[in-house]
């Protein structure tokens, strides 16, 4: 596999739900390239399709039309292949919830082709890291919101992947976790990995990522990197001129 192929390319990606005159366009002819080793922000407003974009691209939602490569293999052609080389940071953190944290990781490693004890010794040191080893048989359905993203984020790292997809990871995390969260990937893109971020917070992305693309109803309507975008103003002036949003500048008389 080359180097100079892309981490991650999506062409004409389209997912349809329903049929006939109601069908809806979730995602409606999507063109994406993220070049390895970047930090890669993927943003829009609620519902323009990057919770849809996510799955397809983890093999969990099949594309309607279109075609998706990741590390330079076609999915889903290929989808034992690239899921061995990806880490995974979903959303609504899919997590084993009768298992224990540390259980979690474990099987996470043995299950990404880690000998037992080389799962073992990385899931003591990711608890450790993570702050999860205080509780070692608390169950994860017992888990914050905040432990449930540290665990998946944990889970992600375990096996070393090429490739992190991550669905809006530090939500619900406090400030300590999320300032070791961001320190951890940004480490991770400084040894050659590439990460695929959603995020609704624009703060951060535009901390982290070096190169943004805004999606909205489906389509990028804008793309380029970080700096580009903002121009003279912020990644949020850059956000609400993208996706078509006036600014509300009358209140509500009664307020």
């Amino acid at each position: 596999m080359s180097e100079a192929t892309p981490a991650l390319q999506v062409r004409d990606l389209r997912k349809v739900y329903g049929e006939g005159p109601g069908a809806k366009a979730a995602v409606d002819g999507l063109n994406l390239i993220v070049p390895r080793g970047s930090f890669f922000g993927f943003l829009g407003p609620n519902g323009a399709g990057k919770t849809t974009t996510i799955k397809m691209l983890m093999g969990l939602a099949p594309p309607t039309a279109g075609t998706i490569e990741l590390l330079g293999l076609p999915m889903p052609q290929r989808s034992l292949e690239i899921k061995q080389q990806i880490g995974l940071v979903p959303d609504d953190s899919l997590l084993f919830d009768h298992l224990t944290g540390g259980e979690f990781l474990e099987f996470t490693g043995r299950i990404y082709g880690l000998s037992r004890q080389v799962a073992r010794e990385r899931t003591k040191e990711l608890l450790d890291l993570f702050e999860l080893s205080a509780a070692p048989r608390k169950m994860i359905k017992e888990y914050s919101k905040g432990m449930r993203k540290r665990c998946a984020m944990a889970a992600s790292l375990i096996h070393r992947p090429q490739l992190f997809l991550m669905d809006e990871p530090f939500e619900g995390v406090d400030a300590v976790g999320a300032r070791m969260m961001k320190d951890l990937l940004t480490d991770q893109v400084r040894r050659g990995a590439t990460i695929f971020l959603t995020s609704h917070v624009l703060e951060v992305v535009e901390r982290l990522c070096d190169h943004i693309a805004i999606i909205n109803a489906g389509k990028v309507v804008a793309e380029g990197s970080t700096e580009d975008l903002r121009g003279s103003g912020s990644l949020e002036d850059a956000f609400v001129r993208a996706v078509g949003v006036e600014r509300q500048h009358e209140g509500l008389e009664w307020l």
